[in-house]
């Protein structure tokens, strides 16, 4: 992590969370108008810094005049682009009591005052400044093109999340307070700039808010880009469908691989059975190294050895293929369908198995059977197996994607 600049580090109770990228021209303003706004609050703006220019400079500049401490941290990698910079500010923040705004002038510095109001009343845990409420104003966005993107992504992730957002008008705004004692920092795994998304989706948190006049940019460059239109749909995908459907993605890019080895082997002249064990083979060490880093990557730790792990792997997809290719044989010659076919429908039913396999038994903790203590509160109960899978498919069918 690297080390906080700038200001003294002092006990405050409130701190403003800036992530900034070549922002510099903004920097004295938002400083002086977020201490106006600010005065009487024991608070400290932490700037999390990703620029290439001096904007860290001009930030520690500022700070030695500043009328509230000031402080910058500023990442050499960028990981996780802006919400991961808000990530770093709330585990780095003083107060529990942090709000997170942009560097670019859009988000007024004098709302703050209204969300620490609302806050006070001690009925919620998170203050979001919307757009799309009474009183709210959206013209900072520009053209109807950029409006017109942001209300469907607003709506398509309503529709997606429609119990945890229900008191939501505008989940993707980037201008919120969150008491941080409600959230359980080191999980956050956020990509891209939609980092209250992340929260509400991952947090069982109350939320209110208040209406915002979202203002022009200033200077500094726009974080919505096509790329990060991409990031922000495929961290949807893996918030609402978790782990399920990243396994399904690397899943599906080694049933292409399949099939394509089986393709080209055929088409050389091999004998469809053969081309089907050797492309299964590929495959299966293929998905098996992509598991590792993109699906499971957060259970290792926990898990049996990286070898008895591959092991397992390979040994169940090994008796699965030698189960898959006769029952696709049996389809090929009995219904008279493509081999290609076959193989694909097989590949659709082994999935499930496959998934299920992976993270209740290679994935598995070392640590014993699963636990807990009776009516009483004397004896140790175990579960069932039967409890335990259930329970665990459960957990897994709901947990949010940790990628």
């Amino acid at each position: 992590m690297p080390e906080p600049r700038g200001g003294a580090h002092v006990d405050v109770a409130v701190t403003i969370i800036v992530p900034t990228f070549n922002e510099r021209e903004n920097v004295a303003e938002l400083v002086a108008r977020t201490a106006a706004a600010l005065n009487g609050h024991a608070a400290e703006i932490l700037f999390v810094d990703d620029s290439s220019d001096d904007t860290a400079a001009e930030i520690e500049r500022v700070a030695r005049d500043a009328a509230l401490p000031v402080r910058v941290i500023h990442r050499s990698e960028n990981t996780g682009g802006l919400g991961g910079a808000v990530a770093v500010g709330l585990a780095e923040a003083t107060g529990d009591v942090c709000i997170v705004m942009d560097g670019d002038l859009q988000h007024p510095p004098e709302l703050l005052p209204a969300m620490l109001a609302r806050f006070g009343a001690g009925d919620v845990d998170v203050v979001a400044a919307s757009r799309y409420i009474g009183g709210g104003d959206s013209r900072g966005l520009g053209t109807a093109m950029r409006f017109g993107v942001s209300r469907a992504a607003t709506w398509l992730t309503k529709a997606m999340f429609p119990r945890r957002l229900a008191r939501s008008s505008d989940p993707m705004t980037g201008f919120f307070l969150v008491d941080r004692r409600m959230l359980d920092v080191p999980t956050l795994r956020p990509q891209g700039f939609k980092i209250l998304l992340e929260i509400l989706a991952r947090s069982d948190v109350r939320i209110a808010e208040v209406p915002m006049e979202f203002s022009e940019r200033r200077s500094g460059t726009s974080k919505a880009t096509l790329r990060q239109g991409a990031t922000f749909v495929a961290h949807l995908t893996r918030l609402r469908f978790g782990k399920m459907s990243m396994f399904a993605l690397i899943g599906g890019i080694g049933a292409v691989a399949n099939l394509g080895i089986m393709w080209i082997l055929i088409a050389m002249g091999m004998p469809y059975i053969w081309a089907a064990i050797i492309g299964a083979a590929a495959t299966i060490v293929g998905n098996f190294l992509l598991q590792e880093r993109f699906v499971f990557a957060d259970m290792r730790q926990d898990a049996r050895g990286p070898w008895t792990r591959f092991a397992a792997s390979i040994t169940f997809n090994g008796v699965e293929a030698a189960l898959r290719i006769p029952i696709m044989a049996l389809m090929v010659e009995t219904w008279h369908i493509s081999s290609i076919l076959a193989t694909a429908i097989s590949l659709v039913i082994a999935f499930f198995a496959r998934f299920l396999f992976h993270s209740l038994v290679v994935y598995a903790p070392r640590r014993g059977r699963s636990r807990r203590t009776d009516a009483a509160g004397t004896e140790p109960v175990t579960d069932t197996a039967a409890q335990r899978i259930l329970k665990a498919i459960d957990a897994e069918a709901m947990r949010p994607g940790e990628l």
